[in-house]
């Protein structure tokens, strides 16, 4: 019954034999492709995720994935890659939040009149370009099966480059995260790492748009990392959760996609949101007091 629904939505016969499938499914280069890219993005979107989600920054995450639709859409106003502009454009947004406030804590304000101002100027670029900004678009809600390469490598680059200032900047990055004001105190340099870590954001978010899209980015970046918060008592074992939660959803995604004709990133955040309500539902039921019977 389930193998002939999987078949009839697609014309690939779904076997329960899940190491068979995945042999049909390597076979073409796309899915190779859209795994090896989902993999590097789940990776990053775990890390750097985990720290939105300390920082309570997700409105920044937000933001930014809007703020690269904007770049995206300039970038096929003059026929650039869409990658360019949206890496460019978040880089930029990240500084301009970083500058205009001084403390993770109350950014909402500047975030909130940097994304109005992106959000106008995308929907600009997108009225003067006539033709099919079909690539633009794509952004909105991801297009990892058509990822070539090419953007494998780019996406494998950029993933490197912040998992190395993670590495360099992870302790002061996570006292500051922590406490501010005791991390500023004793002479961390607050700012510098808010600079920092709204440039990793930006460099996360640009390559984590490429799987779930604009519109969807919160799926990937923080339910993950809000999910690793409730079970985790270390950071390094928040990480390791999110970094798990986040390749389980991608995983899940690009293998549910193959036999149903319906948006990866539709699977990816289901998959995601369906574990964090998972484990809500399981702390909401712990927490409930037990019934002895006793007057």
């Amino acid at each position: 019954m389930l193998s002939s629904f999987f078949a009839s939505a697609t014309g690939s016969n779904f076997n329960p034999n899940l190491v068979s499938d995945f042999r049909d499914m390597w076979q073409y280069a796309f899915m190779q492709h859209a795994f090896e890219a989902g993999t590097v993005v789940a990776i990053i979107a775990g890390i750097v995720g985990y720290f939105v989600v300390l920082r309570r920054a997700s409105f920044a995450a937000h933001a930014l994935s809007h703020v690269g639709f904007a770049g995206a859409a300039g970038a096929v106003l003059v026929g650039l890659n869409p990658l360019v502009g949206l890496l460019a454009f978040t880089m930029g947004g990240g500084l301009a939040m970083a500058g205009l406030g001084k403390r993770a804590s109350a950014r909402d304000v500047e975030i909130g009149t940097v994304l109005a101002f992106m959000l106008g100027l995308g929907v600009l670029f997108i009225s003067m370009y006539k033709g099919y900004a079909t690539e633009a678009y794509s952004l909105l809600f991801g297009e990892i099966l058509g990822i070539s390469a090419t953007d494998v490598w780019v996406t494998l680059v950029a993933g490197f480059v912040i998992l190395l200032a993670v590495a360099v900047v992870y302790r002061p990055l996570l006292f500051a995260s922590l406490d501010e004001d005791v991390a500023e105190a004793k002479g961390v340099p607050v700012r510098a790492l808010g600079v920092v870590f709204l440039l990793l954001v930006a460099v996360a978010t640009s390559i984590a748009v490429q799987v779930v899209g604009v519109l969807l980015i919160f799926a990937l970046m923080v339910a993950p990392s809000a999910t690793a918060e409730r079970l985790a008592h270390r950071p390094s074992q928040g990480i390791a959760i999110a970094i798990g939660i986040a390749l389980f959803a991608t995983w899940l995604g690009l293998f549910m996609s193959y036999y149903l004709p319906y948006p990866v990133s539709f699977f990816i955040t289901s998959g995601a949101f369906a574990v964090y309500l998972a484990v809500r539902a399981w702390h909401a039921l712990r927490r409930r007091p037990k019934f002895t019977g006793q007057a």
